[in-house]
């Protein structure tokens, strides 16, 4: 089941300064788009799902389980979330070789190595995303792709509910940015996992956007079915007609 619910509310605070996140929407589509500015709360979202930040109050629900809800209590551990998350600066440790990295994601902090399923599990998880002769190197010998690749299998080999994605392609040129695109539409369908990716991205809008959630001044300002939406307009039109609307909207929101 890919259900994906969102209903959280979070105040941040930093001396006078403060920043409210309001953030509602739902979906049981392949891919999720969260657009808007910087600042408008799209990475403090995907924070609160994957368990990072506690919001205030609200539910998260993915896949028929709560994750979080303040009326039962509920705020579930990050390790039990089912919920990969790839960052946007991948966050591979540099000390540790592509295997080592994937498989730190099965084992418990503290446990000297993994088992004999454990590193058959990462073998299998290498050779999905073509690492299998990158295995032993070290993140800093690594392309851009394949250090996304080292990211993406990390996040995926415990076989996740949702995979969080924050701005994915931001770091590769325009070139690499088009095959792994290509790259993630097939691995979403081998492991059939829902995806919510962050984007400022037109061109990820267009092939991504199953569900498109608009954010501005920190909360959620439309919801769009945007690839039935897009059905009516070339793509590129239909992004820039929905970026017009959100601007319109915006405006009004600060003059009111």
């Amino acid at each position: 089941m890919n259900d994906i619910a969102v209903d959280i509310r979070k105040t941040l605070r930093d001396g006078r300064r403060s920043f409210t996140l309001s953030a509602r929407f739902e979906s049981r589509d392949d891919f999720v788009v969260l657009f808007g500015p910087s600042g408008s709360g799209k990475s403090l979202t995907l924070q609160a799902i994957a368990g990072l930040v506690t919001p205030d109050a609200g539910t998260i629900r993915v896949g028929g389980r709560n994750l979080y809800d303040t009326a039962s209590r509920t705020n579930c551990p990050i390790r039990e979330r089912g919920v990969g998350y790839v960052f946007q600066d991948y966050a591979l440790f540099p000390h540790l070789t592509v295997a080592q990295n994937v498989g730190l994601a099965l084992s418990p902090w503290g446990q000297a190595s993994l088992t004999p399923q454990q590193r058959l599990q990462v073998d299998e998880t290498l050779e999905v995303f073509e690492l299998s002769r990158q295995s032993h190197a070290l993140p800093r010998d690594l392309s851009g792709g394949q250090r996304q690749r080292s990211a993406l299998a990390r996040a995926l080999v415990r076989k996740p509910d949702l995979l969080l994605l924050d701005e994915p392609f931001a770091a590769l040129n325009p070139l690499l940015r088009a095959r792994m695109r290509s790259e993630l539409l097939r691995i979403q369908a081998h492991f059939q996992v829902p995806v919510l990716l962050i984007t400022h991205d037109q061109d990820d809008v267009e092939m991504f956007g199953d569900t498109l959630v608009m954010y501005d001044h920190g909360e959620v300002r439309r919801i769009f079915p945007f690839k039935q939406y897009a059905r009516e307009k070339p793509g590129r039109v239909a992004v820039e007609n929905l970026l017009g609307e959100l601007d319109a909207s915006s405006a009004l929101a600060d003059a009111t």
